[in-house]
């Protein structure tokens, strides 16, 4: 859908979901539309818009209006996935193109990168996106078509500049993209730092109740790029159900205040653990000492993420033993639900994985701070 501001806070545009509701009944909540396919006028045109579901459906309209008000784009279109989401703007470039991608990035999109992209073509180069010098050194102007970003970066939580970069990828005629999944809307707009697409895994914080899987892209402007990314999607039916759009609405609308307490809440937890004798490092953006953290200022504003990771001073078994042994933090995959979510990453990303195996990943959900702070100390090793 197509973004028309409606100078709300966002706050209002998110709990009012921007005036979205039921015209026929006049409902508050807005109608599912389950019809798969549309009858057409006597002219044999389309007088609604509507062809078939594949392509489009109502329900889809006010989450794509709402994520246009809140990241101040052009157009957003919802997908099955995160995933589809995200491997649609890597499906719209050519075999060829040389792509730059992070070293700290979602687990599943990097194994796709690296084995599914390059079979189609694609030339994927995995570099530091903290440093915007490396991003220079390894651009290639007319070559490079994307740049893709992710910051906070799954799960180190390192920051990348997203404006410096931005510029960088201008100069060389590539496009920027930006997985902002675990910044959100509320605490960074990409577009507005020169990014020309945002991806958001809205299983996570859009949704933030672990019932809902589902993605969305917004771009600045519409181009023959995007119109390729559209075409993926409606050719290649990585829709979301018309349920699903409905429920994600639903968790957007309290999206606000649940990332105001997860934040509020990563935040504390960060900064005593950081003094835990047990604790050999916290990742989180929020410390004053975390390497990011300047930059994290610059581009996040009203909280630095209900996401942080811990580094066990004894190593991998204690950080084993914390996760099991913790009893309101759940053992489970995933991230940015009400519920607050502890994993051990090497375990699960397996014996290729970069991530270090001390390292515990904290979602903080939004529960009690002091109640969640002392049942990861009661779960650490005596």
């Amino acid at each position: 859908m197509t973004h028309k501001s409606s100078y709300y806070s966002a706050a209002t545009a998110l709990a009012q979901a921007l005036g979205a509701h039921d015209h026929e009944s006049q409902g508050v909540v807005p109608a599912i539309h389950i019809a798969t396919t549309y009858i057409r006028g006597a002219d044999n045109s389309y007088p609604t818009g509507n062809v078939y579901s594949r392509a489009d459906n109502p329900s889809y309209k006010p989450v794509e209006a709402l994520l246009c008000e809140l990241e101040q784009g052009h157009e957003a279109l919802l997908f099955s996935s995160g995933m589809a989401a995200a491997t649609a703007v890597f499906q719209g470039l050519q075999p060829g193109d040389h792509v730059l991608a992070p070293r700290v990035m979602y687990w599943a999109l990097r194994n796709w990168l690296l084995n599914y992209a390059t079979r189609w073509g694609l030339e994927i180069e995995l570099i530091d996106m903290t440093d915007v010098s490396a991003v220079e050194r390894h651009i290639r102007p007319g070559e490079t078509k994307l740049v893709w970003l992710e910051t906070p970066g799954n799960p180190l939580w390192t920051i990348s500049d997203i404006a410096a970069i931005a510029k960088v990828a201008k100069v060389a005629g590539a496009r920027v993209a930006v997985d902002s999944t675990c910044a959100t809307p509320l605490l960074t707009q990409p577009l507005q730092l020169g990014a020309d697409i945002v991806m958001h895994s809205a299983t996570k914080y859009l949704n933030g109740h672990s019932d809902v899987i589902a993605g969305a892209l917004v771009c600045a402007e519409d181009s023959e790029f995007w119109q390729r990314i559209r075409a993926v999607r409606s050719q290649g039916g990585a829709v979301p159900s018309p349920h699903d759009a409905s429920t994600l609405l639903r968790g957007m609308r309290t999206m606000h205040l649940r990332v105001r307490e997860a934040c509020t809440n990563a935040q504390f937890i960060a900064e005593q653990l950081s003094q835990h004798p047990a604790v050999l490092a916290v990742l989180y953006p929020g410390l004053a000492s975390d390497p990011g953290h300047a930059i994290a200022k610059q581009q996040m504003h009203g909280g630095f993420g209900g996401m942080l990771s811990i580094r066990m001073r004894a190593g991998e078994s204690a950080a084993i033993h914390v996760a099991a042994h913790t009893k309101l933090w759940k053992r489970a995959t995933s991230l940015g639900g009400v519920e607050s979510l502890i994993e051990h990453r090497a375990s699960v990303e397996g014996p290729s994985s970069p991530c270090p195996p001390d390292l515990l990943r904290l979602s903080a959900g939004i529960e009690n701070k002091d109640e969640l702070l002392a049942d990861l100390l009661q779960a650490f090793p005596s």
